[in-house]
């Protein structure tokens, strides 16, 4: 379950400096189980950790009553391979009832509704999961079936992305929300990963999970700050580089079209596989008003030379000061690995990074109209 491996990560702090200890109390009847013991515990993707244990009698009670490091998720452990998702704070006193041989899908939790929505979700989600998965196997299978498959997965995609948006309004300010955390991608949804933060630091702030969460966010914050200067709508940020007859070229000589800045090396295996795709583009495009700047990392001249001949790279606008890593360009825009574009607008705006491939070819259609 990928949540599963998501609380792991989160919960390594969990034994912490400064946290409050608490007093919870769990208790319950699960039926059918396969051992006579239960536990509180931590999981760790493979192995649990039991925290507080206790004996299940001939009827399937128990009762788990004892101190914990602190609030936070912990797992009500029934077997080696099946437990519950609790969110345990000061004073819990939660029951679970249920068929210990799929307890997951036939249980009755009382009295922590963020737990009954935390495990709710992990259902949900890792039925989509399997949805999901399932489609790319047959896809990849049959990849002549692909629309089909797409208008057939659709509805599921778009009722998940509902149920999603549904479970948020629900659940603000909770940390029943742990597990949206993994289906975003702070890259590309910036502004949701850091509501969605918010609202679980709300609900339950303190708690070693949260506590790392907020420490992950403020490092990609860090990040994310520091290359704010590429979001779209943003003025990309001009230089000047020598061509290969040694003229100087600015980026913003090229203003009045639409440009790829592509930062490639004649060396770099990915950006010369990408290259037909970027010539393919520029036939198509370049009438209509579309052209690339190619800023390369080589160091040898012969060699970028002899790239962009072989590769058939048509446009003029080839530069580098053949400080390979170095190249101040790059350095500019903070390239730590190639190939990576830049697609800018006639008023010099960004429009996206890395663009590539079909996407960069459906950018383009939406800019030209074809």
């Amino acid at each position: 379950m990928k949540f599963k491996t998501l609380l792991v990560c989160l919960c390594l702090g969990l034994f912490s400096f400064g946290q409050t200890p608490i007093t919870v109390n769990v208790s319950g009847t699960v039926f059918n189980l396969l051992q006579d013991t239960v536990a509180i515990a931590l999981y760790n993707g493979q192995n649990y950790r039991d925290l507080i244990k206790g004996k299940v009698d001939k009827k399937g009670n128990f009762s788990l009553k004892g101190n914990l490091p602190s609030k936070d998720v912990y797992v009500l452990r029934i077997s080696k391979n099946q437990h519950v998702n609790l969110i345990l704070r000061e004073n819990a006193n939660i029951q679970v009832y249920g068929d210990g041989k799929n307890l997951i899908h036939h249980m009755n939790l009382v009295g922590s509704e963020e737990s009954v929505q935390l495990n709710k979700f992990i259902l949900q989600m890792e039925d989509y999961n399997r949805k999901k998965d399932s489609a790319q196997v047959y896809l990849q299978q049959h990849p002549e079936q692909e629309k089909a498959v797409n208008e057939s997965f659709g509805p599921i995609f778009q009722g998940f992305e509902a149920y999603k948006q549904e479970f948020f309004n629900v659940n603000q300010n909770s940390p029943a929300l742990l597990p949206l955390l993994s289906l975003f991608d702070p890259n590309a949804n910036f502004d949701v990963y850091e509501m969605l933060v918010d609202q679980i630091v709300k609900g339950f702030d303190g708690a070693p999970t949260v506590n790392l969460v907020k420490a992950n966010y403020m490092n990609f914050k860090a990040k994310h700050d520091e290359l704010a200067f590429l979001l779209p709508g943003k003025e990309a940020l001009d230089f000047m580089q020598p061509k290969l007859d040694g003229k100087p070229l600015r980026l913003s000589d090229l203003r009045g079209k639409v440009v790829l800045l592509d930062f490639w090396a004649s060396w770099c295996g990915p950006c010369r596989r990408e290259n037909p795709n970027v010539v393919r583009v520029y036939e198509k495009y370049k009438d209509a008003g579309f052209t690339v700047m190619s800023v390369s990392l080589d160091k040898d001249k012969a060699a970028w030379q002899e790239a962009i001949k072989r590769d058939n790279l048509t446009w003029s606008n080839h530069v580098s000061d053949l400080k390979a890593w170095s190249n101040e360009a790059a350095q500019l825009y903070k390239v730590t690995g190639i190939p990576f574009t830049v697609l800018i607008d006639k008023e010099g705006k960004i429009i996206k990074t890395n663009a590539r491939g079909e996407d960069l070819e459906s950018q383009l259609k939406s800019i030209f109209g074809f």
